[in-house]
């Protein structure tokens, strides 16, 4: 099953026209089974999950947006239960309406089993570290408190501005607790490519430094992650790689690059 999370720099940003084609361009060539997109927009009559995706999803979208109808979405091929949202606006510095996690079943083949999708979504802001970290531990004892009664595959993904060193991502990495809290998350992209920086955000994309941070160093803040069990991860990663990484004709899709995986039941 191929699982995408992809910011996509909203419509407000420049270039959408062309943009919005890169993308619509790029998601049919992926054809991605689970989709978490965010700073999508939801402008008028316009649904950015058929705008982008076309119309065989279906989709849960974050509730809240912010004033110019920027949100998050999560899309998948396959029907979707909505399990829980949690408004991750923990803390009066939080001003992010769509700072959230949607949680999700998704009807996936039997041969898959039950599979619990989580849109995770933080503040963005350098200095926030805290926030992450309350949001993180809120995040991972709400998919807890659902897997007690509900068994089930865990996947978690999207934009969750951080670093792997950071300390919300070494919670969800299985390298630290917090708040007397412990789990852990195998980081796709760094099981199938150990050692390797695999920058999401850079300036080797020049929307990056055009965007509202010129003196960016490089970072990969976007993920993938798998719920381990007592005995490690539950689902196998086949492959993993950037999506979006690279001009189409001159035009970059994102100030992003994308993540996407191939994932497969463990064989016993």
């Amino acid at each position: 099953m191929r699982f995408l999370t992809m910011n996509v720099f909203s419509p407000s940003n420049p270039d959408w026209s062309k943009r919005r084609e890169v993308l619509r361009a790029g998601f049919a060539e992926l054809s991605p089974d689970i989709v978490a997109v965010q700073e999508a927009a939801w402008l008028g009559d316009v649904d950015p999950v058929v705008e982008l995706l076309g119309d065989e999803y279906h989709s849960l979208p974050h509730s809240q947006r912010s004033t110019d109808g920027v949100g998050a979405f999560l899309a998948s091929r396959y029907p979707l239960e909505l399990v829980a949202e949690l408004d991750l606006r923990l803390t009066d510095r939080v001003e992010l309406p769509w700072s959230g996690a949607v949680i999700a079943v998704a009807d996936t083949p039997n041969e898959f089993g039950d599979l619990l999708i989580v849109h995770h979504k933080p503040t963005w802001e350098m200095g926030y570290s805290l926030e992450r970290e309350q949001q993180a531990v809120a995040c991972a004892r709400g998919v807890e408190e659902i897997l007690s009664t509900r068994p089930a595959h865990v996947v978690a993904l999207g934009d969750f501005d951080d670093e792997p060193r950071s300390s919300s991502m070494r919670f969800w990495r299985g390298l630290q607790s917090l708040e007397g809290v412990s789990v852990e998350y195998r980081d796709v992209w760094e099981t199938a490519h150990p050692g390797q920086d695999g920058f999401t955000f850079t300036t080797t994309n020049p929307l990056v430094q055009q965007g509202q941070f010129p003196l960016e160093r490089g970072r990969r803040i976007d993920y993938i992650l798998i719920r381990c069990g007592r005995y490690g991860p539950t689902l196998a990663v086949d492959t993993c790689r950037r999506a979006f990484d690279a001009p189409v004709d001159g035009v970059w899709a994102s100030d992003h690059f994308g993540v996407v995986a191939d994932l497969s039941p463990v064989s016993r």
